[in-house]
């Protein structure tokens, strides 16, 4: 006998979903740096086993063993060739289960990477992955589609159009939210309510990272905004460890009550996620069969219960900074690059920059974390540089240390603080640098950072709420003329100058006509080239910039030139001649230059500004 449309169903009644499948296989003793889903193909039988608990304890709806079953994820456990056969056989698993008395949800969660505008995979290749998901929990039979533990609605957004594009199943959008309601990228429920709907969703609800208290109040804001019905699946809390272990421990009573609460204020799926079991989902149930559904809102005007961001007046480039003036009136900006101190002592530093302003240098350039090292942060030596040796600056600032809530909070800190013109960087990886066991923070590139600058710069934060007035940072990005794939080095390029970049820094240059050919390849961005100069000290300088940096390319007649003038005792004259011939050659190419010394050569750094005329 079949069931009734499950869209139907929650017309009449409240269903209740089931309860943590990852906690119940870690019970049974499966480790927790095992694929989950792949145990769909090696122990089918355990998968089962939680499944017929779920359905025993009450549940009117079981999600498949597919959360991770994506071919990203599946990819870490060496497993992405079978996406198909684990979803496939994780839904057959479920329907066995299931029999004809309980629905089936095709389970898919995140990819476990940012995609754009934060990240560097495209929404179109999410999508693409999603699609392949959904195409085998179709063909093994589901009844309907649970996406959950969504941080981004972007990446959930890219999930629905992937679903929608298979079949025209129902849809149950979840996203993971903070204690204050807010998704874990900062979009609130007033924003992402509204935007699931619009993309498709039949159920819009939340589910793991919080306990029910914290998620009842979200779940209270969404209902003054949704016009489809909610759904809400709460961890049993907030884990505890307890000798070695992280456990949940709300009590099946509690949650109860909880849903109760939840179904007063309009929910019609009701479960549990992480710490949840089918005891939980038990006494969920004898609740549920206790209370009659809230009445299901009337549809209204969407804009009455939706907050509208207050216009904001982006600040003119040529008003952002000294630097951005500048470039928008024609001028020839100059950087001489300092490096942060490796301890805590900046005097030495800030006397570089006093002389360099004594000099006539009014921008210094602090890159951060140059070479994976450890220094004074880039945002710290930048700021006591403007503060005591009053030159402005451009600050490095990489996202490989970072996760996005940190840089949107260091980035916003350096403005109020006066900082204006940012190189964003994605940054060296640690395991070039003095720390090879150091990890990177992986959460986004510099293309992703682009755009969460420039989201501040109009007045928003990553998750899209108000900041008040705009920032004002003048947008830089890095670009490589000596990329080894030159073609993908500009593709990524554009898309920074899509994101927002206002202006480009490239690595040294000692290649003129490689230098010229890049030129012609990015003038149509019509975004200022600042050309980076770098005077070659030694022969050993050379060959090591030639060999062991990543993307600069040394030509084989400028190190003989270096080798010859090392002979005769004048190798640093040498390199500084090279460095001026290259500055006075590319003058007429770009828009600027930034000329990288060591901490003592400031002397030289002035002998190349001398041959640019300036």
């Amino acid at each position: 006998m079949a069931l009734p449309d499950f869209r139907t169903e929650l017309d009449t009644r409240v269903l209740v979903c089931d309860g943590a499948m990852g906690t119940m296989l870690y019970g049974r003793g499966v480790f927790l740096n095992r694929s989950f889903d792949e145990l769909n193909l090696t122990q089918p039988d355990l998968v089962a086993e939680v499944h017929q608990a779920y359905a025993r304890a009450g549940a009117d709806v079981i999600e498949t063993n597919t959360f991770g079953a994506n071919r990203v994820k599946l990819g870490a456990f060496g497993l992405a060739d079978r996406v198909h056969a684990i979803n496939v056989q994780g839904t057959r698993i479920a329907r066995h289960a299931a029999r004809d008395s309980v629905y089936v949800a095709g389970a898919i969660g995140p990819l476990g990477i940012r995609v754009e505008p934060w990240g560097k995979t495209g929404v179109d290749e999410a999508e693409e992955y999603f699609r392949e998901q959904a195409r085998a929990l179709v063909e093994g039979g589901v009844d309907l589609f649970v996406l959950e533990t969504f941080r981004d609605v972007n990446e959930i957004g890219a999930a629905i159009r992937a679903v929608r594009s298979v079949c025209a199943l129902p849809i149950v959008a979840q996203m993971t939210t903070e204690e204050d309601g807010n998704s874990l990228d900062g979009v609130a429920p007033e924003t992402f309510v509204p935007q699931l709907e619009a993309a498709g969703a039949d159920v819009v609800g939340l589910n793991c990272s919080v306990g029910p208290a914290a998620m009842l109040e979200t779940i209270e804001r969404m209902s003054h905004v949704a016009h489809v019905k909610l759904s809400a699946q709460p961890n049993a809390g907030r884990p505890r460890e307890i000798e070695g272990r992280n456990l949940y421990l709300c009590s099946p009573e509690y949650m109860a009550s909880y849903a109760r609460r939840f179904i007063n204020s309009g929910v019609r799926l009701v479960g549990g996620c992480c710490g949840t079991t089918p005891d939980h989902i038990r006494h969920i149930k004898m609740a549920v069969r206790a209370l009659a559904p809230a009445a299901i809102r009337q549809k209204r005007d969407p804009a009455s219960g939706v907050t509208r961001k207050p216009a904001v007046t982006p600040v003119l480039r040529a008003q952002k900074s000294r630097m951005a003036h500048t470039l928008a009136r024609g001028g020839f900006p100059i950087s001489v690059e300092l490096l942060p101190p490796r301890g805590y002592q900046a005097a030495a530093l800030i006397e570089q920059a006093r002389q360099l302003k004594i000099r006539g240098i009014d921008l210094v350039n602090v890159p951060d974390g140059p070479r994976a090292s450890a220094r004074m942060s880039a945002l710290a030596a930048a700021l006591l540089v403007q503060q005591q040796a009053g030159v402005e600056t451009i600050l490095h600032y990489a996202c490989r240390d970072r996760n996005l809530l940190a840089m949107q909070s260091d980035l916003l800190g350096a403005h109020s603080m006066g900082v204006r013109n940012v190189l964003l960087v994605t940054g060296d990886p640690p395991r070039i640098g003095d720390y090879p066991d150091a990890t990177a923070v992986q959460d986004v590139d510099s293309i992703g950072l682009t755009n969460v600058v420039a989201q501040l710069n109009r007045g928003l934060d990553i998750g899209g709420q108000p900041i008040g007035e705009p920032t004002a940072f003048h947008i830089g990005v890095a670009v490589n003329p000596g990329a080894f794939n030159l073609d993908e080095e500009l593709r990524r390029f554009a898309y920074k100058v899509q994101a927002g970049a206002e202006f480009a820094m490239t690595q040294p240059v000692f290649d003129l006509a490689e230098f010229e050919a890049f030129i012609v390849r990015v003038r149509t961005h019509d975004v200022p080239i600042i050309a980076g100069i770098l005077p070659l000290e030694s022969t050993r300088h050379a060959e090591y910039m030639a060999n062991e940096v990543p993307g600069v390319r040394v030509p084989d007649a400028v190190i003989e030139r270096m080798r010859r003038a090392e002979t005769n005792g004048r190798a640093a004259e040498e390199g500084l001649t090279i460095a001026r011939e290259i500055a006075g050659q590319i003058r007429p190419l770009v828009q600027g230059v930034q000329i990288s010394a060591t901490p003592k050569a400031i002397d030289v750094a002035l002998g190349v500004i001398d041959a640019l005329g300036a």
